[in-house]
This record gives C-alpha cells, structure tokens and sequence, in this order.
C-alpha cells in the first residue's frame, strides 16, 4: 500500500502501523509527535493500523540549549 510519509510516498506493507513505520525509520516514539491525516496521535494509539492513501508527519523532538 502507499502512504505518504513527510511528503513523500511511500510503499508499505498492509496493516504496517504507525509503530511499525517508527521502527523502520529509526525513531524512538518518545522523541517524535506524529500526525495522522491532520490529526495528532497520542502514543497509545500508534499501534493504529495505517491504510492506503494515509497521510503521516513526524516531527523529531531535537534538545539543546
């Protein structure tokens, strides 16, 4: 299925949730906030399966000071 993922398409695996899809780009989920079809996802939902045609931001939490 493709799902647009920060703007770009993207080919995944059906029923890749958005777990799954942080797992594949590397990121740990207490350090991004993720944006499903324009609407943000708390961290108990992304075991959310995604479906073709879905639209996700994720937005890295950078520190400093």
């Amino acid at each position: 299925m493709t799902v647009r993922v920060n703007g770009e398409d993207r080919d995944l695996p059906e029923a890749t949730s958005i777990s799954s899809l942080l797992e594949q780009m590397r990121l740990k989920p207490q350090n991004v906030a993720v944006e499903l079809n324009r609407r943000l996802v708390r961290s108990e939902k992304y075991e959310t399966p995604l479906r073709a045609g879905d639209e996700v931001e994720v937005v890295t939490f950078v520190g400093g000071g």
